[in-house]
């Protein structure tokens, strides 16, 4: 397997852990030192995810469809660029009631 692949891979890996880590419904976390509303709706048996993080009192928002297929995992952002929703998912940190 090529070099840039398994990066690919590794990426997919931990983009699929992130939001894995993320509890299905609404929750809420701070990223960057702001409040983020984040919900998580789980499809087609756990085989595809809907993300969305809004920052609560702001405008800032993130977005994305996340599909387990059979080559692997596909990240597709809405409307911004994967590495925006990969820095979120990495460095958000959860609220814990």
């Amino acid at each position: 397997m090529e070099e840039g692949s398994s990066g690919l891979l590794d990426k997919a890996s931990m983009v699929f852990k992130a939001i894995s880590k993320l509890p299905e419904g609404y929750s809420e976390g701070t990223y960057r030192n702001r409040s983020y509303g984040i919900t998580k709706e789980i499809f087609n048996g756990g085989k595809s995810f809907k993300v969305y993080g809004k920052e609560l009192g702001g405008s800032d928002f993130i977005s994305l469809n996340y599909y387990c297929t059979a080559s692997g995992g596909l990240l597709k952002p809405c409307e911004m660029s994967k590495e925006k929703v990969v820095t979120f998912l990495r460095n958000v940190q959860l609220k814990i009631d």
